[in-house]
């Protein structure tokens, strides 16, 4: 399986997929339809089963109570009432019958066509009072007897039972109707809308599916294009097919890509041509420079002998001209920073030793207190460590107060470097462009010695070697603290790049 079809396959399994979000209103909408037309479906075929069985057997019961019960004799005997119910009974669709009369002394005579099935004991206590009840005639109701009926179980098994009397005399009459078989043809009927509703289930949810499919492919392949394009592959295109709203989606995709693609490469030209043109002139300024600076060491050399009005101006050249030189090393070295031309020449060196040279040949030992062990070796690029410790040890000195206080030590596979000078520290507005190039802490004073490159390069050799400079005040509010933080062996880092480097080799040569 390809690593994009396992993408397609975690991310329709995930919860918040739409994928799955519309497989599932699909089929909640299908169950609830099915569930809804099925629950309608089987209460009206229940109720009409129901109704034409209980109709047919309430109708020929209520014939039959009139041409056979009402023929007996006003005193039938045991026999006569037997004789009637199985008559009855063998007439009917499927029904017993219960006949009950009464002697003297309240005593009940009972005929019945099954005595197995159907006793005055399956007859409900609620039913018999009902209807042995006489109900008073008046306008509406001209009948004192009528027939009632009940749905009762018995054991388990469905039953309707009925029963009514004579008018003017005669037994009372009940029915026993088994309605197991239509119980059976509505459970059949509830498997069957059971089974209609799964199918309507599994057919939603295939329907979602092919919807799903529909509908987010165009938007996955959106959404690759997008990934590529934020991975820097401006030159992806999406594939435009149709007239509906994701064809237009993918269009307007294409417009802004097309057009992303164009600024950039519009910003990479400008950008490429001013870096270049930062190059050329600061390496054709060195030339000019190169002679300018000889010209200024003998002007110094001689400044005592020349005339106290030229002597002030001539310091004032030597000055500009050594401000001028770092000027432009400090420019070539940013332009090697901007191309990527950079790399580390790495060394293993002792901290210690690096930081006291880099004092001592700058002059700075009476005004640095160093805190640092000997022996504590790490593998970087010397001249960079002696690039990032001037700019900062300087800037401590120029800017900050004395003494100041440079402290090594080692945190796991760290290397961290700390200075911090005694003076009134950074204001809080500043902090956050003490390392952008050329920024100046006040407007009002845009011209200074330096060249407002160094902490910029500090940091830029920093992140070369994979680490970091901070820059805070101090807790205590006495001065500024700045914070170096190197990994102690850089060729991990270097080794990495190298990788990468060669991976990107091979992925063009994959291309091609």
């Amino acid at each position: 399986m390809t690593a994009a079809a396992k993408r397609s396959l975690l991310a329709g399994l995930r919860w918040t997929s739409l994928r799955l979000r519309l497989v599932v209103v699909f089929a909640l909408v299908a169950l609830t339809a099915a569930v809804s037309a099925s629950g309608i479906a089987y209460w009206l075929n229940r109720e009409a089963v129901l109704t034409r069985t209980q109709d047919a057997a309430l109708g020929d019961f209520r014939q039959e109570m009139q041409n056979r019960a009402a023929s007996l004799p006003l005193h039938p005997t045991k026999d006569d009432l037997q004789n009637a119910a199985v008559q009855m009974a063998s007439s009917s669709p499927g029904y017993s019958v219960l006949l009950v009369d009464k002697r003297d002394g309240d005593k009940p005579i009972v005929g019945n066509s099954n005595l197995d099935t159907f006793t005055l004991d399956n007859v409900p206590l609620s039913l018999q009072q009902q209807v042995n009840r006489k109900q008073p005639t008046e306008a509406g109701n001209t009948y004192p007897y009528h027939l009632f009926w009940q749905r009762t179980s018995i054991r388990g098994t469905p039953y309707l039972v009925a029963g009514t009397r004579i008018i003017g005399g005669g037994p009372t009459g009940y029915m026993l109707k088994s309605l197991d078989q239509e119980r059976q043809d509505l459970n059949s009927l509830a498997w069957s809308l059971g089974i209609a509703t799964g199918l309507a289930l599994v057919g939603s949810a295939l329907l979602a599916q092919a919807a799903a499919t529909t509908v987010l492919r165009p938007v996955q392949r959106l959404g690759d294009a997008a990934r590529k394009l934020g991975e820097g592959k401006l030159d992806t295109r999406l594939v435009v097919s149709g007239t509906d709203e994701l064809a237009d989606l993918s269009r307007t995709f294409n417009r802004a890509a097309s057009s992303l693609e164009k600024k950039v490469a519009d910003m990479s030209a400008r950008e490429e041509s001013s870096r270049r043109f930062v190059a050329d002139m600061s390496h054709e300024l060195r030339t000019p420079l190169t002679a300018i600076t000889a010209v200024a060491e003998v002007l110094e050399d001689e400044a005592d002998s020349l005339d106290p009005m030229i002597a002030p101006a001539v310091h004032l050249v030597v000055s500009e001209t050594r401000r001028l030189n770092d000027l432009v090393e400090n420019l070539m070295e940013v332009t090697r920073f901007d191309a990527g031309t950079a790399r580390l020449v790495l060394d293993t060196v002792d901290v210690a030793d690096q930081v006291t040279a880099c004092i001592d040949a700058r002059a700075w030992l009476d005004a640095v207190d160093l805190d640092a062990e000997r022996g504590m070796m790490v593998r970087l690029d010397p001249r960079r460590l002696d690039v990032i410790l001037a700019n900062l040890i300087g800037n401590a000195l120029k800017h900050g107060g004395s003494p100041v206080r440079v402290s090594v030590r080692t945190d796991g596979d760290e290397l961290v470097i700390e200075v911090r000078d005694h003076g009134p520290g950074i204001p809080e507005d500043v902090l956050p462009h003490v390392f952008d190039r050329f920024y100046k802490a006040s407007a009002s004073r845009p011209r200074s010695e330096g060249s407002g490159l160094g902490l910029s390069i500090a940091m830029e050799n920093a992140h070369i070697h994979g680490g970091d400079i901070t820059a805070a005040n101090s807790p205590d509010g006495d001065g500024a603290v700045f914070v170096l933080r190197l990994p102690r062996d850089a060729e991990e880092l270097t080794r990495t790049a190298r990788d990468h480097g060669a991976e990107a080799r091979d992925d063009e040569g994959d291309a091609t």
